[in-house]
């Protein structure tokens, strides 16, 4: 029982001689704080809070969905590789991707994939 708190005794001394290392040792100072500040939604935080939204981020935001929701929609498609026909499984596999292809191709037509505008 002794050797047991005496163990956890010492674990706990390291630790917080190494967490007390760590903060002093860190490169850390108050200049980063602009650097360590959250860059969200398309905008600066630290500016006005009266400009107006960026609708390219919108744009780009919205991409990232669509994307996101075709590979979870495809995750079961690959599941169930071994338990489908493969006539009916690789049709609607192609009709699938073909789909995406044609949305992918509609927003390369209108500009939405962009990014330097």
């Amino acid at each position: 029982m002794f050797n047991l708190i005496l163990m956890s005794l010492m674990i706990t001394m390291i630790t917080l001689i190494v967490l007390t290392l760590v903060n002093l040792i860190s490169k850390k100072t108050y200049f980063d704080r602009e650097k360590s500040s959250p860059f969200e939604c398309g905008f600066d935080p630290k500016s006005s809070a009266r400009l107006p939204f960026s609708l390219h981020f919108f744009l780009i935001a919205i991409i990232f969905l669509i994307f996101d929701v075709e590979i979870t929609l495809l995750f079961p498609l690959i599941m169930s590789l071994k338990i489908s026909n493969l006539m009916n499984y690789t049709l609607i596999l192609t009709i699938f991707i073909l789909i995406l292809l044609i949305g992918l191709f509609h927003e390369w037509k209108q500009g939405a994939l962009d990014w330097t505008t």
